[in-house]
C-alpha cells in the first residue's frame, strides 16, 4: 500500500513562491484595514473637533456682541445716576418758587443746582473750556464776532457768549466767543 495519504510522517512539498506571497499579503491585509479604520476614526474626530471649535467661536462672537451692545446701551448709567439728584433739586426749586415769591432764595437755589451740574460733569470728565482773555483757538472756540479794541492783543477772546465743554480730550461743544481785533484793522 503505497498511499501517500497513509503516511503521516511524509513531508509535504515546500510551499510555492505564489503561496508564500499570498500568505504574506493575507497577514498584512488586516493591518492595512486596521490602519484605514484608524485613519477614518481620526478624520471623524478631527472633523468633530473642528465643528466644536467653530461652534465655540460662534458662541463667543455672539456673547461678545451682546456684551458690547449691553455696554453701549448702559454706558451712560453712572452719568444718569449722578444727574438724577440735580433734577430732584431743580424740581424742589420750582416747588419752592411756586409756594413763595422769594426771588433771592430761588436765585440762590438755581445757582446751587448749576454748580451741582458742573460738579457732576467734572466727575464724568466733562469740563468747561477756558476762553475768556485767552488767545483764540479754532479747535476750542467758535468766533461769532470780532470786536475792535486796544485793551487786548488781536485774536484774544474778549467775551464768552456761550461756554464750551470738553470730554477728556474731545470738544463736546466749542465756546462761542467774541474775538478782539486791532482798532485800525478793517472788519
Amino acid at each position: 500500500m503505497t498511499d501517500e495519504n497513509a503516511n503521516p510522517t511524509s513531508e509535504s512539498p515546500p510551499p510555492s513562491a505564489a503561496a508564500s506571497e499570498n500568505a504574506a499579503h493575507a497577514a498584512t491585509e488586516p493591518t492595512e484595514d486596521n490602519l484605514l479604520d484608524q485613519l477614518r476614526n481620526d478624520l471623524e474626530a478631527a472633523k468633530d473637533r473642528v465643528l466644536r471649535s467653530q461652534a465655540e467661536l460662534e458662541n463667543y462672537r455672539k456673547r461678545a456682541a451682546r456684551e458690547i451692545e449691553d455696554h453701549r446701551r448702559y454706558a451712560n448709567l453712572p452719568l444718569m445716576q449722578d444727574l438724577l439728584p440735580v433734577l430732584d433739586n431743580i424740581e424742589r426749586a420750582i416747588a419752592a418758587a411756586e409756594k413763595t415769591h422769594d426771588v433771592a432764595g430761588l436765585l440762590e437755589g438755581v445757582k446751587l443746582v448749576a454748580r451741582q451740574f458742573e460738579e457732576t460733569f467734572a466727575r464724568h470728565h466733562c469740563v468747561r473750556i477756558g476762553a475768556l482773555h485767552l488767545p483764540f483757538d479754532p479747535h476750542l472756540h467758535h468766533a461769532i464776532s470780532q470786536q475792535a479794541t486796544d485793551e487786548f492783543p488781536p485774536n484774544t477772546v474778549v467775551l464768552v457768549a456761550q461756554p464750551g465743554f470738553q470730554l477728556h480730550d474731545r470738544v463736546v461743544r466749542p465756546s462761542q466767543v467774541l474775538v478782539s481785533r486791532a482798532l485800525n484793522a478793517n472788519p
